[in-house]
């Protein structure tokens, strides 16, 4: 089915949007969810939760592109999830270490204009996303995004890990000096 016609489904209120949803993007929100959790039981989880946070949101949005709308849905609430787990330091995974990686390239949220600077930082990574070769940028979203594993990437993409890493690494301080020149650092 389309995700035109999915996303009509949700506006009309038919639950067989969710089933349909399902069918289509299940495997994909599955590698979200799994890629930052450990434990099925939290992926399944996320993923349940993902497909009712998408109903209560069609109405009264209409997203154009309907994976890219239901993947940051999963993203978000698998991040909210991990924050919740590693707060007691309860589990250690993939991406709480792609987290700390970055760390060091992104601006603290403790400030209090931080809600306020959100859009702009978000809106600057972008467009320094879109600076990067391609290849660059895939490898960036695919560890920092979706959170895969460096050996993951690597088999994606037939580098060694020493490869990834050295690019990563030179991605993360590009990000850096990026941030620095636009005032976020």
């Amino acid at each position: 089915m389309e995700d035109r016609q999915i996303v009509e489904l949700f506006w009309q209120r038919n639950e067989a949007a969710i089933a349909e949803t399902q069918k289509k993007y299940g495997s994909y929100c599955r590698s979200i969810a799994g890629n930052i959790l450990s434990q099925d039981e939290d992926v399944k989880e996320v993923i349940n939760d993902a497909y009712l946070g998408t109903w209560n949101a069609i109405p009264p949005h209409r997203p154009e592109n309907l994976s890219t709308f239901l993947g940051k849905i999963v993203r978000r609430l698998a991040m909210k999830k991990l924050r919740y787990l590693t707060a007691e330091k309860r589990v250690s995974n993939e991406a709480a270490v792609s987290i700390e990686e970055l760390e060091s390239c992104i601006p603290s949220p403790l400030r209090a204009e931080a809600h306020l600077e959100k859009a702009e930082l978000t809106e600057s990574i972008n467009r320094f996303l879109d600076t990067l070769k391609p290849e660059e940028r895939r490898i960036f979203l695919r560890r920092y995004w979706f959170c895969d594993p460096i050996p993951s990437i690597c088999s994606q993409y037939g580098f060694r890990q020493s490869k990834v890493k050295s690019m990563l690494l030179r991605t993360r301080k590009k990000l850096a000096s990026w941030l620095r020149k636009e005032g976020f650092l």
